[in-house]
C-alpha cells in the first residue's frame, strides 16, 4: 500500500474536498479531486457528461481517472460518491493509499447539497429520498474499503483533518 496518499470517499456533501483541501494543504502536498480533474480532461461539467452519456458514460470516465490519479505519489484525493460503485476502483483505492470515509447523516447531506445545482444525481422530485437511497446502496461498500471513518457532519473540517492526521500518522 502506498501510504503516502490519502484518499476521501463518502457521499456528495460530505466534504471530501473541503477536507481534502485542507489536508493538502497541511501535509504540503497536491490535492486533487477526481470529478474536477474530469471536468478540466473534457471542458464540460460532470452534469453535462451525465446529459450526454448517462450516468454509465460518467463512470467510465472516473474509472479511468482513478486509474490515473492513483498511480501518482504523494497526493490527497476527493473522490466522487459514486467511485466506490466499480470494485475495480476500490481495489485501486485500497492498494494505493490510505482510505478514510467521510461518513454524513442525510440531514446534513440535505442541508449542504441543496444549494447545489450541479449535482445530477439530486436534480429529482425528492433530493432526500434520492440521497437516502444513495446511503442505503453505497454505505456498506464505503465502510468495506475504508481504513478510517470520521463522522464529518459532527466535527469542523479543521477538527476532522486533525483526526485524519492523528490516524494517517499511525499507520507510517
Amino acid at each position: 500500500m502506498n501510504t503516502k496518499n490519502i484518499y476521501l470517499i463518502g457521499l456528495m456533501g460530505a466534504g471530501k474536498t473541503t477536507i481534502g483541501r485542507l489536508l493538502a494543504k497541511s501535509l504540503g502536498v497536491p490535492f486533487y479531486d477526481s470529478d474536477k480533474a474530469i471536468e478540466d480532461l473534457t471542458g464540460v461539467d460532470i452534469a453535462t457528461i451525465f446529459e450526454f452519456e448517462g450516468e454509465d458514460g460518467f463512470r467510465l470516465r472516473e474509472n479511468k481517472m482513478i486509474k490515473e490519479l492513483t498511480e501518482l505519489d504523494g497526493i490527497v484525493l476527493a473522490t466522487g460518491g459514486g467511485v466506490i460503485l466499480n470494485a475495480g476502483n476500490r481495489a485501486q483505492l485500497k492498494e494505493n493509499g490510505f482510505v478514510v470515509y467521510l461518513q454524513c447523516s442525510v440531514d446534513r447531506l440535505m442541508e449542504r447539497t441543496s444549494r447545489n445545482s450541479q449535482r445530477p444525481l439530486l436534480n429529482t422530485e425528492s433530493p432526500r429520498a434520492k440521497i437516502e437511497s444513495l446511503l442505503q446502496e453505497r454505505e456498506e461498500l464505503y465502510i468495506s474499503c475504508a481504513d478510517f471513518i470520521i463522522d464529518s457532519g459532527k466535527v469542523q473540517s479543521k477538527a476532522a483533518v486533525k483526526e485524519i492526521l492523528k490516524e494517517y500518522a499511525n499507520i507510517n
